[in-house]
Protein backbone atom coordinates (compact mmCIF):
# COMPACT_ATOMS: atom_id res chain seq x y z
CA UNK A 1 0.00 0.00 0.00
CA UNK A 2 1.05 3.63 -0.40
CA UNK A 3 -0.36 6.86 0.99
CA UNK A 4 -3.35 8.32 -0.77
CA UNK A 5 -2.34 11.87 0.10
CA UNK A 6 0.93 11.40 2.00
CA UNK A 7 1.18 10.65 5.72
CA UNK A 8 0.13 13.60 7.85
CA UNK A 9 0.20 14.19 11.60
CA UNK A 10 -2.83 16.33 12.51
CA UNK A 11 -3.01 18.78 15.35
CA UNK A 12 -4.31 17.61 18.75
CA UNK A 13 -8.03 16.94 18.86
CA UNK A 14 -10.65 16.47 16.17
CA UNK A 15 -10.75 20.16 15.40
CA UNK A 16 -7.19 20.02 14.18
CA UNK A 17 -7.67 17.09 11.84
CA UNK A 18 -7.64 17.80 8.15
CA UNK A 19 -10.56 16.53 6.05
CA UNK A 20 -10.45 12.82 5.34
CA UNK A 21 -9.73 11.95 1.76
CA UNK A 22 -12.00 9.42 0.05
CA UNK A 23 -10.54 5.95 0.43
CA UNK A 24 -7.84 7.09 2.89
CA UNK A 25 -7.00 5.16 6.06
CA UNK A 26 -6.82 7.09 9.35
CA UNK A 27 -4.76 6.36 12.44
CA UNK A 28 -5.96 7.71 15.80
CA UNK A 29 -3.68 8.18 18.82
CA UNK A 30 -5.17 8.49 22.34
CA UNK A 31 -2.51 9.43 24.91
CA UNK A 32 -2.78 11.83 27.86
CA UNK A 33 0.97 12.62 28.01
CA UNK A 34 1.68 15.33 25.45
CA UNK A 35 5.32 14.43 24.74
CA UNK A 36 4.48 10.74 24.35
CA UNK A 37 1.51 11.62 22.16
CA UNK A 38 3.66 13.71 19.85
CA UNK A 39 6.34 11.04 19.69
CA UNK A 40 3.81 8.37 18.72
CA UNK A 41 2.34 10.72 16.14
CA UNK A 42 5.75 11.24 14.54
CA UNK A 43 6.50 7.50 14.56
CA UNK A 44 3.19 6.73 12.83
CA UNK A 45 3.43 9.64 10.40
CA UNK A 46 5.57 7.77 7.90
CA UNK A 47 3.58 4.53 7.71
CA UNK A 48 2.67 3.61 4.10
CA UNK A 49 -1.08 3.45 3.60
CA UNK A 50 -2.01 5.98 6.31
CA UNK A 51 -3.24 9.29 4.92
CA UNK A 52 -3.74 10.91 8.34
CA UNK A 53 -2.65 10.58 11.95
CA UNK A 54 -5.01 12.31 14.39
CA UNK A 55 -4.03 12.74 18.05
CA UNK A 56 -6.32 13.24 21.06
CA UNK A 57 -5.55 13.47 24.77
CA UNK A 58 -8.20 11.21 26.30
CA UNK A 59 -10.36 8.15 25.72
CA UNK A 60 -13.49 10.32 25.79
CA UNK A 61 -12.09 12.57 23.05
CA UNK A 62 -11.24 9.46 21.03
CA UNK A 63 -14.80 8.16 21.40
CA UNK A 64 -16.21 11.50 20.28
CA UNK A 65 -13.91 11.46 17.26
CA UNK A 66 -14.84 7.90 16.30
CA UNK A 67 -18.53 8.80 16.36
CA UNK A 68 -17.97 10.93 13.24
CA UNK A 69 -14.85 9.50 11.57
CA UNK A 70 -13.79 6.09 10.28
CA UNK A 71 -10.60 4.91 11.97
CA UNK A 72 -8.44 2.06 10.63
CA UNK A 73 -6.04 1.76 13.59
CA UNK A 74 -6.40 3.11 17.13
CA UNK A 75 -3.21 3.41 19.18
CA UNK A 76 -4.14 4.05 22.81
CA UNK A 77 -2.45 4.24 26.18
CA UNK A 78 -3.89 1.69 28.57
CA UNK A 79 -3.87 3.92 31.65
CA UNK A 80 -5.49 7.35 31.25
CA UNK A 81 -7.54 9.54 33.62
CA UNK A 82 -11.28 8.89 33.39
CA UNK A 83 -12.13 6.26 30.81
CA UNK A 84 -9.10 4.05 30.21
CA UNK A 85 -7.79 2.13 27.21
CA UNK A 86 -9.93 -0.92 27.95
CA UNK A 87 -13.09 1.16 27.88
CA UNK A 88 -11.93 2.70 24.60
CA UNK A 89 -11.24 -0.80 23.22
CA UNK A 90 -14.78 -1.92 24.05
CA UNK A 91 -16.19 1.23 22.44
CA UNK A 92 -14.14 0.68 19.27
CA UNK A 93 -15.17 -2.97 19.00
CA UNK A 94 -18.83 -1.95 19.26
CA UNK A 95 -18.85 1.13 17.03
CA UNK A 96 -16.16 0.27 14.45
CA UNK A 97 -15.60 -3.52 14.44
CA UNK A 98 -12.95 -3.38 11.70
CA UNK A 99 -10.82 -0.87 13.62
CA UNK A 100 -7.63 -2.50 14.94
CA UNK A 101 -6.64 -1.43 18.47
CA UNK A 102 -2.97 -1.30 19.46
CA UNK A 103 -2.36 -0.77 23.19
CA UNK A 104 0.65 1.03 24.65
CA UNK A 105 1.28 -0.09 28.21
CA UNK A 106 3.82 -0.03 31.03
CA UNK A 107 5.28 -3.13 32.68
CA UNK A 108 2.80 -2.97 35.59
CA UNK A 109 -0.21 -3.33 33.26
CA UNK A 110 1.03 -6.07 30.92
CA UNK A 111 -1.48 -8.53 32.41
CA UNK A 112 -4.29 -6.12 31.56
CA UNK A 113 -2.96 -5.82 28.01
CA UNK A 114 -2.94 -9.59 27.61
CA UNK A 115 -6.54 -9.65 28.80
CA UNK A 116 -7.35 -6.97 26.23
CA UNK A 117 -5.98 -9.22 23.47
CA UNK A 118 -8.62 -11.76 24.39
CA UNK A 119 -11.23 -9.00 24.12
CA UNK A 120 -10.23 -8.19 20.54
CA UNK A 121 -7.19 -5.91 20.71
CA UNK A 122 -4.76 -6.40 17.82
CA UNK A 123 -1.58 -6.28 19.93
CA UNK A 124 0.19 -4.33 22.65
CA UNK A 125 3.54 -2.51 22.86
CA UNK A 126 5.30 -2.17 26.20
CA UNK A 127 6.88 1.08 27.42
CA UNK A 128 9.61 2.10 26.95
CA UNK A 129 9.13 0.97 23.36
CA UNK A 130 11.46 0.77 20.42
CA UNK A 131 10.13 3.23 17.84
CA UNK A 132 10.69 0.86 14.93
CA UNK A 133 8.80 -1.91 16.75
CA UNK A 134 5.84 0.42 17.34
CA UNK A 135 5.85 1.41 13.68
CA UNK A 136 5.99 -2.25 12.59
CA UNK A 137 3.05 -3.27 14.78
CA UNK A 138 0.98 -0.28 13.65
CA UNK A 139 1.80 -1.12 10.01
CA UNK A 140 0.72 -4.72 10.58
CA UNK A 141 -2.52 -3.53 12.19
CA UNK A 142 -3.19 -1.24 9.24
CA UNK A 143 -2.60 -4.04 6.75
CA UNK A 144 -4.88 -6.36 8.71
CA UNK A 145 -7.65 -3.73 8.79
CA UNK A 146 -7.21 -3.28 5.05
CA UNK A 147 -7.57 -7.02 4.39
CA UNK A 148 -10.62 -7.33 6.65
CA UNK A 149 -12.31 -4.33 5.04
CA UNK A 150 -11.73 -5.73 1.56
CA UNK A 151 -12.95 -9.15 2.62
CA UNK A 152 -16.16 -7.58 3.92
CA UNK A 153 -16.59 -5.69 0.63
CA UNK A 154 -16.08 -8.84 -1.43
CA UNK A 155 -18.71 -10.69 0.61
CA UNK A 156 -21.38 -8.19 -0.42
CA UNK A 157 -23.93 -9.63 -2.88
CA UNK A 158 -23.13 -9.16 -6.56
CA UNK A 159 -25.21 -6.62 -8.51
CA UNK A 160 -28.59 -7.95 -9.63
CA UNK A 161 -27.74 -7.09 -13.25
CA UNK A 162 -25.63 -10.25 -13.49
CA UNK A 163 -22.71 -8.22 -14.83
CA UNK A 164 -19.24 -9.51 -14.06
CA UNK A 165 -17.57 -7.94 -11.01
CA UNK A 166 -15.09 -5.17 -11.82
CA UNK A 167 -11.37 -5.84 -11.94
CA UNK A 168 -10.00 -6.20 -8.40
CA UNK A 169 -7.95 -3.15 -7.45
CA UNK A 170 -8.31 0.47 -6.47
CA UNK A 171 -4.84 1.82 -7.20
CA UNK A 172 -4.50 4.83 -9.46
CA UNK A 173 -3.28 2.56 -12.27
CA UNK A 174 -6.38 0.38 -12.00
CA UNK A 175 -8.69 3.39 -11.96
CA UNK A 176 -7.05 4.58 -15.19
CA UNK A 177 -7.38 1.07 -16.63
CA UNK A 178 -11.13 1.01 -15.91
CA UNK A 179 -11.58 4.27 -17.82
CA UNK A 180 -9.70 2.87 -20.82
CA UNK A 181 -11.78 -0.33 -20.74
CA UNK A 182 -15.02 1.65 -20.73
CA UNK A 183 -13.82 3.76 -23.67
CA UNK A 184 -12.71 0.67 -25.62
CA UNK A 185 -16.04 -1.04 -25.00
CA UNK A 186 -18.03 1.88 -26.35
CA UNK A 187 -16.42 1.85 -29.82
CA UNK A 188 -15.58 -0.87 -32.34
CA UNK A 189 -12.00 0.23 -32.97
CA UNK A 190 -9.01 -2.10 -32.72
CA UNK A 191 -7.60 -2.64 -29.25
CA UNK A 192 -4.15 -3.92 -28.33
CA UNK A 193 -3.58 -4.91 -24.70
CA UNK A 194 0.04 -4.78 -23.54
CA UNK A 195 1.11 -6.57 -20.39
CA UNK A 196 3.45 -9.10 -18.85
CA UNK A 197 2.45 -12.75 -18.65
CA UNK A 198 0.07 -13.38 -15.77
CA UNK A 199 -1.01 -9.76 -15.43
CA UNK A 200 -4.63 -10.41 -16.48
CA UNK A 201 -4.83 -9.42 -20.14
CA UNK A 202 -7.63 -11.85 -20.95
CA UNK A 203 -9.67 -10.56 -18.03
CA UNK A 204 -9.36 -7.05 -19.47
CA UNK A 205 -10.47 -8.24 -22.91
CA UNK A 206 -13.41 -10.18 -21.50
CA UNK A 207 -14.53 -7.08 -19.62
CA UNK A 208 -14.37 -5.00 -22.81
CA UNK A 209 -16.56 -7.62 -24.49
CA UNK A 210 -19.09 -7.73 -21.64
CA UNK A 211 -19.41 -3.94 -21.48
CA UNK A 212 -19.83 -3.55 -25.25
CA UNK A 213 -22.75 -4.07 -27.65
CA UNK A 214 -21.57 -7.63 -28.49
CA UNK A 215 -22.00 -8.86 -24.91
CA UNK A 216 -24.70 -11.37 -25.93
CA UNK A 217 -22.63 -12.78 -28.79
CA UNK A 218 -19.76 -15.33 -28.64
CA UNK A 219 -16.42 -14.58 -27.00
CA UNK A 220 -13.67 -16.79 -28.45
CA UNK A 221 -10.02 -16.79 -27.32
CA UNK A 222 -6.92 -18.33 -28.88
CA UNK A 223 -3.30 -18.22 -27.73
CA UNK A 224 -1.12 -17.78 -30.79
CA UNK A 225 1.91 -19.20 -28.95
CA UNK A 226 0.17 -22.42 -27.89
CA UNK A 227 -0.69 -23.75 -31.37
CA UNK A 228 1.91 -25.00 -33.88
CA UNK A 229 2.46 -22.76 -36.89
CA UNK A 230 1.22 -25.51 -39.23
CA UNK A 231 -2.15 -25.70 -37.46
CA UNK A 232 -2.98 -22.16 -36.42
CA UNK A 233 -4.39 -21.10 -39.81
CA UNK A 234 -6.84 -24.00 -39.89
CA UNK A 235 -7.83 -23.22 -36.30
CA UNK A 236 -8.64 -19.62 -37.18
CA UNK A 237 -10.06 -19.99 -40.70
CA UNK A 238 -11.19 -23.63 -40.84
CA UNK A 239 -11.19 -25.87 -43.91
CA UNK A 240 -13.52 -27.60 -46.31
CA UNK A 241 -13.93 -31.34 -46.80
CA UNK A 242 -11.17 -32.77 -48.96
CA UNK A 243 -8.89 -29.75 -48.50
CA UNK A 244 -6.06 -32.09 -47.50
CA UNK A 245 -5.48 -35.73 -46.67
CA UNK A 246 -7.57 -36.62 -43.64
CA UNK A 247 -10.04 -33.75 -44.06
CA UNK A 248 -13.06 -36.03 -44.29
CA UNK A 249 -15.42 -33.30 -43.14
CA UNK A 250 -15.53 -29.51 -43.04
CA UNK A 251 -14.43 -27.63 -39.94
CA UNK A 252 -15.50 -24.10 -39.06
CA UNK A 253 -12.65 -21.84 -37.97
CA UNK A 254 -12.73 -19.63 -34.89
CA UNK A 255 -13.59 -16.57 -37.00
CA UNK A 256 -16.83 -18.29 -38.03
CA UNK A 257 -17.49 -19.45 -34.48
CA UNK A 258 -17.04 -15.87 -33.21
CA UNK A 259 -19.25 -14.31 -35.92
CA UNK A 260 -21.12 -11.37 -34.40
CA UNK A 261 -18.96 -11.45 -31.27
CA UNK A 262 -15.35 -10.98 -30.20
CA UNK A 263 -12.21 -12.93 -31.12
CA UNK A 264 -9.30 -12.54 -28.70
CA UNK A 265 -5.85 -13.16 -30.18
CA UNK A 266 -3.54 -13.61 -27.20
CA UNK A 267 0.24 -13.35 -27.65
CA UNK A 268 -0.26 -11.98 -31.17
CA UNK A 269 3.50 -11.33 -31.23
CA UNK A 270 3.94 -15.06 -31.96
CA UNK A 271 1.78 -15.02 -35.11
CA UNK A 272 3.82 -16.14 -38.19
CA UNK A 273 4.18 -13.66 -41.05
CA UNK A 274 1.95 -15.68 -43.41
CA UNK A 275 -0.85 -15.63 -40.87
CA UNK A 276 -0.41 -11.89 -40.32
CA UNK A 277 -1.25 -11.21 -43.98
CA UNK A 278 -4.51 -13.17 -43.72
CA UNK A 279 -5.41 -11.45 -40.44
CA UNK A 280 -4.93 -8.08 -42.11
CA UNK A 281 -7.38 -9.01 -44.90
CA UNK A 282 -10.05 -10.08 -42.42
CA UNK A 283 -9.63 -6.84 -40.48
CA UNK A 284 -9.90 -4.80 -43.68
CA UNK A 285 -12.94 -6.34 -45.35
CA UNK A 286 -14.24 -9.07 -43.04
CA UNK A 287 -13.57 -11.87 -45.56
CA UNK A 288 -11.31 -14.92 -45.69
CA UNK A 289 -10.99 -18.25 -47.52
CA UNK A 290 -11.00 -21.47 -45.52
CA UNK A 291 -8.56 -24.08 -46.79
CA UNK A 292 -10.06 -25.80 -49.84
CA UNK A 293 -12.79 -23.18 -50.33
CA UNK A 294 -13.49 -21.34 -53.58
CA UNK A 295 -15.91 -18.83 -52.10
CA UNK A 296 -14.98 -16.24 -49.48
CA UNK A 297 -16.61 -16.36 -46.06
CA UNK A 298 -17.83 -13.02 -44.69
CA UNK A 299 -17.92 -12.48 -40.93
CA UNK A 300 -18.59 -9.64 -38.53
CA UNK A 301 -16.06 -10.13 -35.75
CA UNK A 302 -14.40 -7.68 -33.41
CA UNK A 303 -10.73 -8.64 -33.03
CA UNK A 304 -8.86 -7.68 -29.87
CA UNK A 305 -5.21 -8.66 -29.53
CA UNK A 306 -2.76 -8.84 -26.63
CA UNK A 307 1.01 -9.07 -26.41
CA UNK A 308 3.55 -9.66 -23.65
CA UNK A 309 6.39 -7.96 -25.56
CA UNK A 310 6.68 -4.53 -27.16
CA UNK A 311 5.02 -5.10 -30.53
CA UNK A 312 6.45 -1.91 -32.01
CA UNK A 313 9.96 -3.28 -31.43
CA UNK A 314 9.02 -6.31 -33.52
CA UNK A 315 7.73 -3.97 -36.22
CA UNK A 316 11.04 -2.12 -36.30
CA UNK A 317 12.97 -5.40 -36.53
CA UNK A 318 10.76 -6.65 -39.36
CA UNK A 319 9.24 -9.52 -37.36
CA UNK A 320 5.72 -8.03 -37.39
CA UNK A 321 3.77 -6.27 -40.14
CA UNK A 322 3.54 -2.55 -39.63
CA UNK A 323 0.13 -2.26 -41.32
CA UNK A 324 -1.29 -5.01 -39.11
CA UNK A 325 0.13 -3.34 -36.02
CA UNK A 326 -1.66 -0.08 -36.86
CA UNK A 327 -4.91 -1.96 -37.51
CA UNK A 328 -4.73 -3.67 -34.14
CA UNK A 329 -3.53 -0.74 -32.06
CA UNK A 330 -6.03 2.01 -32.77
CA UNK A 331 -6.34 2.02 -28.99
CA UNK A 332 -3.61 0.58 -26.76
CA UNK A 333 -4.17 -0.44 -23.14
CA UNK A 334 -1.13 -0.96 -20.93
CA UNK A 335 -1.78 -3.32 -18.04
CA UNK A 336 0.63 -2.57 -15.15
CA UNK A 337 2.47 -5.49 -13.54
CA UNK A 338 1.53 -6.33 -9.96
CA UNK A 339 4.78 -4.94 -8.53
CA UNK A 340 3.76 -1.48 -9.81
CA UNK A 341 0.40 -1.55 -8.03
CA UNK A 342 1.24 -2.92 -4.60
CA UNK A 343 -1.83 -1.19 -3.16
CA UNK A 344 -3.87 -3.93 -4.83
CA UNK A 345 -1.98 -6.93 -3.42
CA UNK A 346 -3.99 -7.10 -0.18
CA UNK A 347 -7.27 -6.76 -2.10
CA UNK A 348 -6.30 -9.48 -4.56
CA UNK A 349 -5.06 -11.81 -1.81
CA UNK A 350 -8.32 -11.42 0.08
CA UNK A 351 -10.31 -11.89 -3.13
CA UNK A 352 -8.50 -15.13 -3.96
CA UNK A 353 -8.78 -16.33 -0.36
CA UNK A 354 -12.54 -15.83 -0.45
CA UNK A 355 -12.97 -17.47 -3.86
CA UNK A 356 -10.77 -20.54 -3.42
CA UNK A 357 -11.52 -21.30 0.23
CA UNK A 358 -15.20 -21.43 -0.74
CA UNK A 359 -14.42 -23.61 -3.76
CA UNK A 360 -12.30 -25.99 -1.68
CA UNK A 361 -14.77 -26.08 1.18
CA UNK A 362 -12.15 -24.93 3.72
CA UNK A 363 -13.15 -22.35 6.38
CA UNK A 364 -10.09 -20.11 5.97
CA UNK A 365 -11.25 -16.56 6.61
CA UNK A 366 -8.19 -14.46 7.44
CA UNK A 367 -4.56 -13.64 6.64
CA UNK A 368 -1.99 -13.10 9.41
CA UNK A 369 -0.34 -9.65 9.29
CA UNK A 370 3.11 -11.23 8.89
CA UNK A 371 1.91 -13.13 5.81
CA UNK A 372 0.30 -10.04 4.35
CA UNK A 373 3.52 -8.10 4.93
CA UNK A 374 5.51 -10.77 3.06
CA UNK A 375 3.07 -10.60 0.14
CA UNK A 376 3.37 -6.81 0.01
CA UNK A 377 7.19 -6.91 -0.06
CA UNK A 378 7.50 -9.54 -2.81
CA UNK A 379 8.00 -8.40 -6.43
CA UNK A 380 5.70 -11.01 -8.10
CA UNK A 381 7.52 -11.81 -11.36
CA UNK A 382 4.55 -14.03 -12.28
CA UNK A 383 2.09 -11.21 -11.51
CA UNK A 384 -1.53 -11.85 -10.53
CA UNK A 385 -1.44 -15.45 -11.75
CA UNK A 386 1.45 -16.20 -9.40
CA UNK A 387 -0.38 -14.60 -6.46
CA UNK A 388 -3.54 -16.60 -7.17
CA UNK A 389 -1.61 -19.85 -7.40
CA UNK A 390 0.20 -19.07 -4.14
CA UNK A 391 -3.05 -18.31 -2.33
CA UNK A 392 -4.47 -21.68 -3.44
CA UNK A 393 -1.33 -23.45 -2.19
CA UNK A 394 -1.50 -21.75 1.20
CA UNK A 395 -5.20 -22.54 1.58
CA UNK A 396 -4.49 -26.20 0.89
CA UNK A 397 -1.71 -26.28 3.52
CA UNK A 398 -3.56 -24.20 6.11
CA UNK A 399 -4.72 -26.12 9.21
CA UNK A 400 -6.65 -23.33 10.92
CA UNK A 401 -8.95 -20.46 10.05
CA UNK A 402 -6.15 -18.04 9.16
CA UNK A 403 -3.19 -18.19 6.80
CA UNK A 404 -0.05 -17.92 8.94
CA UNK A 405 3.71 -17.87 8.29
CA UNK A 406 3.95 -21.67 8.47
CA UNK A 407 2.30 -21.92 5.02
CA UNK A 408 4.51 -19.30 3.34
CA UNK A 409 6.74 -20.78 0.61
CA UNK A 410 10.47 -20.79 1.35
CA UNK A 411 11.40 -17.91 -0.95
CA UNK A 412 8.88 -15.56 0.71
CA UNK A 413 9.69 -16.78 4.24
CA UNK A 414 13.44 -16.32 3.68
CA UNK A 415 12.95 -12.83 2.30
CA UNK A 416 10.90 -11.97 5.37
CA UNK A 417 13.53 -13.38 7.74
CA UNK A 418 16.34 -11.54 5.96
CA UNK A 419 14.62 -8.17 6.13
CA UNK A 420 16.72 -5.66 8.04
CA UNK A 421 16.54 -2.01 8.92
CA UNK A 422 18.54 0.51 6.87
CA UNK A 423 22.16 0.52 8.00
CA UNK A 424 22.00 4.21 8.86
CA UNK A 425 19.07 3.75 11.24
CA UNK A 426 19.58 4.16 14.99
CA UNK A 427 16.44 4.33 17.16
CA UNK A 428 16.13 7.99 18.24
CA UNK A 429 16.13 8.52 22.00
CA UNK A 430 14.37 11.90 22.13
CA UNK A 431 11.53 13.70 20.39
CA UNK A 432 14.03 15.99 18.62
CA UNK A 433 16.06 13.03 17.36
CA UNK A 434 12.90 11.34 16.15
CA UNK A 435 11.79 14.46 14.30
CA UNK A 436 15.21 14.89 12.68
CA UNK A 437 15.21 11.23 11.61
CA UNK A 438 11.76 11.47 10.02
CA UNK A 439 12.67 14.67 8.13
CA UNK A 440 15.96 13.19 6.93
CA UNK A 441 14.30 9.96 5.76
CA UNK A 442 11.48 11.80 3.98
CA UNK A 443 13.93 14.08 2.19
CA UNK A 444 15.82 11.00 0.95
CA UNK A 445 12.62 9.43 -0.36
CA UNK A 446 11.69 12.64 -2.21
CA UNK A 447 15.22 13.11 -3.59
CA UNK A 448 15.55 16.37 -1.67
CA UNK A 449 12.26 17.88 -2.88
CA UNK A 450 11.44 20.17 0.05
CA UNK A 451 7.98 21.15 -1.20
CA UNK A 452 6.94 17.51 -1.47
CA UNK A 453 8.59 16.69 1.86
CA UNK A 454 6.65 19.46 3.58
CA UNK A 455 3.41 18.18 2.03
CA UNK A 456 4.11 14.61 3.20
CA UNK A 457 4.97 15.75 6.74
CA UNK A 458 1.99 18.11 6.94
CA UNK A 459 4.02 21.27 7.63
CA UNK A 460 4.64 24.41 5.60
CA UNK A 461 7.88 24.95 3.70
CA UNK A 462 9.16 27.68 6.01
CA UNK A 463 8.78 25.40 9.03
CA UNK A 464 10.61 22.62 7.20
CA UNK A 465 13.42 25.04 6.27
CA UNK A 466 13.87 26.06 9.92
CA UNK A 467 13.96 22.45 11.10
CA UNK A 468 16.45 21.45 8.39
CA UNK A 469 18.69 24.27 9.52
CA UNK A 470 18.19 23.49 13.22
CA UNK A 471 19.06 19.80 12.84
CA UNK A 472 21.87 20.41 10.29
CA UNK A 473 20.17 18.14 7.75
CA UNK A 474 21.66 17.89 4.28
CA UNK A 475 19.34 17.29 1.34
Amino acid sequence: MKPALGARAAADGPAGASPRAPGSLRLLVAEDDRDMRELIGIVLGGIPGAAEVTMVESAVAAMDFMEDHAVAVLVTDLCMPGADGLALLRFARTHQPLCQVLLVTGFATVDSAVTALKDGAFDYVQKPFDTEHLRERAQAALEYHFALAESARLRQPAPATGEESPLVGRSRGMEHLERLIEAAAAYESGVLVNGESGSGKELVVRRIHRLGPRRDKPFVAINCAAIPETLIESELFGYRRGAFTGADRAKAGLFEVADGGTLFLDEINNAPMALQAKLLRVLQDGQFYPAGATDAVTVDVRVIAATNVALLDLVESGAFRRDLYYRLSVMEIDLPPLRERREDIALLATHFLERHSRRMGKPVVGIAPAVLGALLRYDWPGNVRELENLMQRMIILCRGERLDVDVLPAHLAQARAAETHPIDYLPPQSLEEMEAYVIRKTLRKTSGDRALTAEILGIDKSTLWRKVKRYHIKD
